[in-house]
């Protein structure tokens, strides 16, 4: 089962940044002219359609284990709020991030296709 798959089906917690991430990728994308304005809107509304649940508790572990995350594997803030996340719930982490599998398996924390 693919990761699309996968979330259509069970649903998905992510940091409460996620939205922006993705909103932000979408428009550089359009900016670089690997997309046009038409398929960056469908692809976030189908994003923005998806079961995934935003974490209510990303800013407030943000000042301590996330930053502590971030620290210690050298990761981006932005990175540690997911590997966090992952830790906290107890759910394998989705991503392709090379630094991020190596801080998720260092950490003992499963990633996805992995």
């Amino acid at each position: 089962m693919d990761l699309l798959d996968r979330v259509t089906e069970t649903g998905a917690f992510a940091p409460s940044l996620w939205p922006l991430e993705v909103l932000n990728a979408l428009l550089m994308g359009e900016r670089r002219r690997r997309v046009d304005p038409a398929r960056r809107k469908r692809s976030a509304e189908f994003l923005r359609d998806l079961p995934i649940t935003l974490d209510n508790e990303t800013a407030e572990h943000a000042w301590t284990t996330t930053a502590e995350l971030a620290e210690h594997h050298h990761l981006s803030m932005y990175d540690a709020a997911y590997l966090e996340l992952a830790q906290r719930r107890k759910l394998p982490l989705a991503t392709l991030d090379r630094a991020l599998i190596k801080a998720a398996k260092a950490s003992g924390t499963s990633v996805l296709g992995t």
